[in-house]
């Protein structure tokens, strides 16, 4: 074992042990190296060990601080399955979506990270090199299939992963959703069958809707997540042509299904032959060193369609994603080229240049820090104020919280009274059926609570008090 190994996993046991308790700050870098003998060196990079396992934060001119440990909470418990014939959600995703744009708002009800925390520097002095040197890139790159070179860059990354992968597996797409949707099309059609988790990102009820299909709705697992057992009694029961699903990171609930649960996704795909959209777009927004698998891993025989994107971690202004599966590559291509056509060639080969560089993985390890605190801020804020029959559901990934609200209140009532105070948030039914209690919020946590933001989560709480006593 290397000094740093010996001296972080000394810390942590003393951490674990509550010798140094939650918010206390750490010895100094100069204190820990006279008290344990190693080098300042050595002290340092044991810290940032401690700090990506997301055991304690660094405040800047400050120190080292131990994090708040916060366990997760389950979920309500497991529904049955259900079928719908008929889904009808675009009118309300289309007044909520313009809703978000109002000037002056507090966006937690967005999709999207704080901004302050994407665009990066080095990425944007790269568009602008680019931008001065136009021949240097051709509109003919943004035909289908994508510019090559970018393919081969996600490609590298998929290996290092140990997903075997080819530039001809990747297919550019024009953000993540536009991957999602033309998977989808080219997959199923009008009549046909497709299963989706209960509670949902609305873009996958919206493209069932536009598409015709019947959607088979699979509950949340209360501990697990995903629920193997109703997942393959659908399967057996239902002619289900294709499943959307989002399993890391999960938008709106947070929580991510273990590497063991996607393995015997992927078999079960196998079994019945039938292909998954893996909706992975916040695959890089993990808390701690180990990034979780996508089912896409498990996958021996291209039943999944890997779908991803760069917006949520360079920003909406760069909407380029993907879709990785080879057997459907050309008909994806085709498809795409029936319907958006291009990806921005400048961005495509900017994102080449700056991926081989260091700056992307030291932007995701400081976009990852500045997510976990802030989310970790929210949530022991909200659950210091707000009503005890409020439940606030936290897991150690990506930025949002779910929260359920008293049994009495209504989230869409909710989300229109804060409009009024430029406040917004994501009600419940974004995400879910009808049927389904609509007590819950999402609410984009990645903000540093400023006097500004502090002021909006008390009107928040102000008006779930005031309505959970009506």
């Amino acid at each position: 074992m290397s000094k740093v190994a010996q001296l972080s996993h000394t810390l942590r046991q003393l951490i674990e042990q509550d010798v140094w308790q939650a918010g206390q700050k750490l010895p100094s870098l100069r204190e820990q190296a006279q008290t344990s003998g190693y080098s300042l060196m050595t002290v340092l990079n044991a810290y940032q060990e401690l700090e990506a396992q997301g055991l304690i934060y660094a405040k800047e001119k400050s120190g080292f601080y131990v994090e708040e440990n916060i366990s997760e909470t389950k979920l309500d418990h497991s529904q049955t399955t259900s079928l719908q014939n008929h889904i009808e959600i675009n009118p309300l995703v289309f007044q909520y979506l313009k809703s978000t744009q109002r000037p002056n708002i507090v966006p937690f009800g967005s999709a999207f990270p704080n901004e302050a925390l994407l665009y990066c520097p080095k990425l944007l002095h790269i568009v602008a090199q680019y931008a001065r040197q136009r021949k240097n890139y051709s509109h003919l790159d943004s035909m289908p299939p994508g510019l090559f070179s970018l393919q081969q860059s996600i490609a590298r990354r998929y290996s290092l992963q140990g997903i075997p992968s080819e530039a001809q597996d990747i297919v550019i797409t024009s953000g993540c959703l536009d991957a999602l949707n033309l998977s989808l099309q080219a997959i199923a059609q009008n009549g046909d069958y497709i299963l989706l988790q209960k509670t949902m990102f609305y873009g996958a009820w919206q493209a069932a809707e536009r598409l015709g299909l019947k959607v088979i709705t699979l509950p949340e697992h209360p501990e697990y997540g995903f629920d193997l057992a109703q997942f393959e009694h659908c399967l057996k029961t239902y002619p289900i042509k294709v499943c959307w699903l989002m399993l890391n990171s999960h938008n709106p609930i947070g929580f991510t299904v273990s590497d063991e649960i996607k393995q015997k996704i992927a078999e079960l795909l196998d079994k019945y032959q039938v292909h998954l959209i893996e909706d992975d777009v916040y695959q890089e927004l993990y808390y701690g060193t180990q990034k979780p698998r996508s089912v896409k891993a498990f996958d021996t025989q291209d039943w999944v369609l890997h779908c991803c994107s760069f917006s949520k971690v360079l920003g909406a202004g760069f909407r380029i994603g993907w879709v990785h599966n080879k057997k459907l590559s050309s008909k994806i291509q085709y498809l795409q080229m029936m319907s958006t056509l291009s990806v921005s060639p400048l961005l495509q080969h900017a994102l080449v240049e700056f991926l081989a560089s260091h700056h992307y993985e030291k932007h995701l390890k400081q976009l990852r820090q500045a997510l976990e605190r802030h989310k970790k801020q929210f949530y022991l804020y909200l659950k210091q104020y707000l009503p005890q029959d409020c439940e606030v559901y936290y897991y150690p990934t990506s930025y949002f919280l779910w929260i359920k609200l008293p049994k009495n209140m209504n989230s869409m009532q909710l989300y229109q009274s804060l409009l009024h105070e430029h406040i917004s948030i994501a009600p419940s039914q974004l995400f879910t059926i009808p049927e389904t209690p609509q007590n819950y919020i999402r609410l984009n946590c990645s903000f540093e609570i400023t006097p500004h933001i502090q002021q909006a989560l008390e009107q928040l709480i102000k008006y779930i008090l005031y309505q959970s006593t009506k």
